[in-house]
């Protein structure tokens, strides 16, 4: 949770996801469980928007203070992007958690690992943009080599 910091500060990168070990180690279900992770502050970073809408205080007047808020189409409309969603936390009821085999959070991330790593097909880039990288790869190694052959003759 370390990253909630730098995320308020503005910073666009997030160091060390699924990294253990000071980095001497990677794993799959922890860089799994760091996205749940940064899904849930970027969440929180995209904030409420409060505007004559979203306050909806028609629909406040509306269905008082013990009524039915579930049935009204305004909560329909912002109910999904106000919630974080999850993929790996389980926030159902405990008898549902322990029908479905009652996992925890790291073998949710272990199974979803393994199913990426079975099925996962990847989209080739675009050529135009494999060119660049190979021109760009191309490059840093012919100046590595000028700047071997430089220290070499030394």
């Amino acid at each position: 949770m370390t990253a909630m910091l730098p995320a308020l500060t503005g910073s666009n990168v997030i160091y060390g996801m699924g990294m253990l070990e000071m980095g001497m180690t990677m794993s799959y279900e922890a860089l799994l469980i760091d996205q749940e992770i940064v899904r849930m502050i970027r969440r929180i970073l995209k904030g409420i928007t409060v505007n004559k809408d979203t306050m909806a205080l028609d629909v406040i007047q509306k269905v008082g203070p013990a009524g039915n808020y579930l049935a009204e189409r305004h909560t329909l409309k912002y109910m999904r992007q106000e919630l974080s969603s999850t993929e790996l936390i389980n926030r159902r009821m405990r008898d549902h958690w322990e029908n479905a085999g009652a996992k925890d959070m790291a073998q949710s991330a272990r199974e979803k690992a393994i199913e990426i790593l079975e099925n996962y097909k990847p989209v080739p880039l675009p050529e135009d943009v494999a060119k660049k990288i190979h021109n760009i790869v191309e490059e840093g190694e012919a100046e590595a080599a000028e700047l071997e052959k430089f220290h070499s003759s030394k």
